[in-house]
């Protein structure tokens, strides 16, 4: 019994050390999925995360080669982060099964800023700003979206509540394809509360209903901040209240509504054009 289990241990020594032909293989090193840790999730992701130096380890699929995985090895080795191999599984397994492309990257938590500091650091560049302010969305995949098109249209910071709505997670990252490392979010614990903060600082701020003016006829001079509500609810009674004008998209079809995304990415869009 001992002298099988010591040529198993020399079978497998020798696995490990190289192939048939002898060439050295890749060390694999555990992938431990702590609960505590964030991950960037996707090439995209990978790389905006480690530009803006938030990478701590990076995770690439053992069995991948070529120029884009090059491309991550050197920015890690650039931003002093250390490179782990694993096979697919556990990548999938770190991911909870998310399209991963062969590279998961662990990073230091998303800082958020307040309002005030969002106003501030935006005025520093830029006279009249616009904002996104997100009433409860809870679809990761709708805020990823949103992150998106935010940057792709110059929004110059979003606003999301702590509670009853998501923050920034992998799967947000993922879907923003690294936006939100360009796009500043503040998170508070009262929208209500942050709005007022808005108005002393001479935002306008507007909203989205059914019987709104029509988006088309937006004035979206002067500083501004565009409040989207929930993606079953709507914005909340209370906002409502605090809205300077209610915008709507005019619709032909029998369902009457769109998804918060792709109003979002509408609206935004408008302000886009109407700004140059």
């Amino acid at each position: 019994m001992a002298r099988k289990q010591n040529e198993f241990g020399r079978q497998k020594q020798k696995r490990n050390d190289g192939d048939a032909k002898g060439k050295p293989r890749r060390q694999e090193q555990p992938v431990e999925n702590e609960p505590n840790e964030d991950f960037a999730v996707g090439r995209h992701a990978v790389v905006e995360s480690l530009k803006n130096n938030r990478g701590n380890k990076l995770f690439l699929q053992e069995d991948l080669s070529g120029p884009k995985i090059q491309e991550l090895k050197e920015l890690a080795a650039e931003f002093s982060v250390p490179v782990s191999w694993a096979p697919k599984v556990k990548l999938d397994k770190l991911t909870d099964g998310a399209v991963h492309q062969g590279a998961v990257l662990g990073i230091t938590p998303f800082e958020y800023l307040t309002v005030e500091g969002l106003i501030a650091q935006t005025k520093e560049r830029k006279a009249e700003p616009f904002f996104l302010i997100l009433d409860g969305i809870e679809d990761p995949h709708n805020f990823g979206s949103i992150l998106r098109t935010a940057d792709a249209a110059g929004v110059d910071g979003v606003i999301i509540p702590k509670h009853r709505a998501v923050g920034i997670t992998s799967i947000v990252t993922k879907t923003s394809t690294g936006a939100v490392e360009h796009v500043p979010v503040a998170r508070v614990t009262n929208l209500k509360q942050a709005i007022t903060a808005l108005k002393e600082q001479q935002f306008w701020i507007f909203g989205t209903d059914m019987d709104g003016t029509d988006y088309r006829s937006w004035n979206v001079s002067g500083s501004i901040a565009l409040v989207i509500g929930n993606e079953g609810k709507g914005m909340s009674p209370s906002l409502k209240k605090e809205v300077d004008e209610m915008l709507s998209i005019p619709m032909v079809g029998h369902v009457q509504s769109l998804n918060a995304g792709v109003a979002a990415g509408l609206l935004i869009y408008e302000v886009f054009r109407k700004r140059g």
